[in-house]
């Protein structure tokens, strides 16, 4: 069953059309990935469906309701929580008191659920009564998701989780991401690293200045010659 569903939607910032009728679905329980070069419209998609941007064109429907045109403030009501790009934290506030803020929908904080995201992320917790502006790239990430996660999300958007992060630290986000999605969480994923992200992936959609032109499943599109060339940096034997 489609828990999101993206028809036909175009976006324009000014007179650039950022989304060329772009259309896709998310099922419940999958991770899709979106995948495509810089400036091809990855992240005004999320933007997108987690309502920071407003589409000009088409409809955006989650669990069957109409969403485009509701503020985010409002969709994380309905469980869909956003991981932008960059991680955003809020650096003069502590660990402790960024997640309490991901869970700003309740009128308290849900204990089992904290305990579920510090038992995900142990350094968290010995980070606990830190500013977040004190920690690592790697662990403001994982702070970021966190974060998202007190929201108790149906639906998580994950901008460029391994943007400027070391290897190790790198598999250790997509171990967790793949852990957060075994639990039940359902994952739009934006990321650059193709290969971990197809890897995760159910099913994955290329985008290309704005317009989908790919898609597939996670294995599909790893031993697609065009994403192999364009993605992976693999030469390909004519």
């Amino acid at each position: 069953m489609s828990l999101l569903e993206v028809d036909d939607i175009e976006v324009r910032y000014g007179a650039i059309r950022a989304l060329k009728g772009v259309t896709f679905d998310v099922n419940e329980g999958e991770v899709v990935a979106l995948l495509g070069a810089n400036g091809a419209g990855k992240t005004t998609t999320q933007k997108t469906v987690s309502g920071m941007l407003r589409p000009s064109l088409g409809e955006i429907r989650f669990d069957g309701q109409r969403i485009d045109g509701i503020p985010a403030h409002q969709l994380i009501h309905l469980g869909i929580c956003h991981v932008p790009e960059g991680r955003r934290v809020f650096p003069m506030m502590t660990v402790a008191e960024n997640l309490e803020m991901g869970a700003f929908r309740f009128k308290k904080p849900d204990s089992t659920i904290h305990d579920r995201v510090i038992e995900l992320f142990p350094r968290l917790g010995e980070r606990y009564k830190q500013f977040a502006g004190t920690l690592s790239g790697g662990e403001q990430q994982m702070l970021a998701i966190g974060r998202a996660l007190m929201g108790k999300p149906r639906l998580l958007l994950l901008d460029e989780p391994s943007m400027g992060l070391a290897p190790l630290i790198i598999k250790q986000i997509f171990d967790i991401v793949k852990e957060i999605n075994e639990q039940g969480v359902t994952v739009l994923l934006v990321e650059q690293n193709a290969a971990q992200a197809l890897a995760l992936a159910d099913r994955g959609y290329v985008l290309e200045t704005g317009e989908i032109v790919l898609s597939g499943t996670g294995q599909e599109l790893l031993t697609d010659d065009r994403i192999r060339a364009a993605y992976l940096g693999e030469e390909i034997a004519s």
